[in-house]
């Protein structure tokens, strides 16, 4: 899979492959500059590399090259890591570096939108879950209807932040990869991070009003429209998890839409 596009930009494989669900990536040398070649088998991952090629470098990682299905990145060589940041003492710097990269990608750009899909198009599952399963899956599509009738801040979204999509580029600083291809309101990306299934402490109600608080703050958002976002992407993540199969997963993330309805009631 990789051959065509080593040869294509001349590139020496520099470490073992990387195998995602939607993407096969590879360590390269582009001369003695580290990146990272990455190689789209499914559409959403072909949408989300144009969507790195208009970000420029600009909060994202710089693309050297793209042709097809093929992408060319420069690699993350920094040896932080805002997982271990979270876990390790330092959650609330962990949150305020996310907001700081997701606001830099929500920066307004001169160059024509790459093809975005609307955010309303991404609850059909939250919708397809309130109608089979009600309760907080109903609770949260109330709110996520609210929310997208009058969308305010509409911005392009990076659509999965989380602490494993938001890396360390060394001088470069933090910089994102892995995006999806929506647009809406900016206050959608903060609450996916809030809501992060991988975060262990995320169901943690003392943490969750903690960084509810900070996020608030270093977003330049209201807390009661943050509420109702992490109320309503914590439905749709739980939807999700559910069409996976993945029941505990889905419990977790309805734990978040229990939290974020209970502090609007506050």
């Amino acid at each position: 899979m990789f051959e065509p596009w080593l040869k294509r930009w001349a590139l020496v494989p520099d470490g073992e492959p990387i195998i995602t669900p939607g993407s096969r990536l590879l360590p390269v040398r582009m001369g003695e500059v580290p990146a990272m070649l990455k190689v789209a088998v499914d559409a959403e991952e072909k949408f989300g590399n144009l969507l790195m090629t208009w970000w420029d470098g600009e909060g994202a990682a710089q693309v050297f090259a793209y042709h097809s299905d093929g992408l060319l990145l420069e690699r993350a060589i920094g040896r932080r890591s805002l997982m271990n940041m979270a876990l390790n003492g330092q959650d609330d710097e962990a949150s305020q570096i996310l907001c700081a990269a997701v606001a830099r990608l929500h920066a307004p750009r001169s160059s024509p939108l790459p093809p975005l899909v609307p955010l309303a198009q991404w609850f059909t599952s939250l919708r397809l879950a309130a109608a089979q399963h009600g309760g907080l899956y109903s609770l949260s599509l109330s709110t996520a209807e609210a929310l997208l009738a009058e969308p305010q801040d509409v911005v392009v979204l990076h659509g999965d932040i989380h602490h494993e999509n938001i890396l360390d580029f060394g001088p470069r600083g933090w910089l994102a990869i892995d995006p999806k291809r929506v647009i809406g309101e900016r206050g959608f990306d903060y609450a996916n991070l809030i809501c992060n299934p991988e975060l262990p402490t995320a169901t943690d109600p003392l943490r969750f009003a903690r960084q509810i608080k900070i996020v608030a703050k270093a977003a330049g958002l209201e807390r009661r429209r943050l509420l109702q976002w992490v109320q309503a992407f914590a439905g749709l993540s739980a939807a999700w998890f559910l069409e996976d199969g993945d029941t505990l997963a889905a419990e977790g993330q309805l734990q978040i839409a229990k939290l974020a309805a209970s502090s609007l009631d506050t």
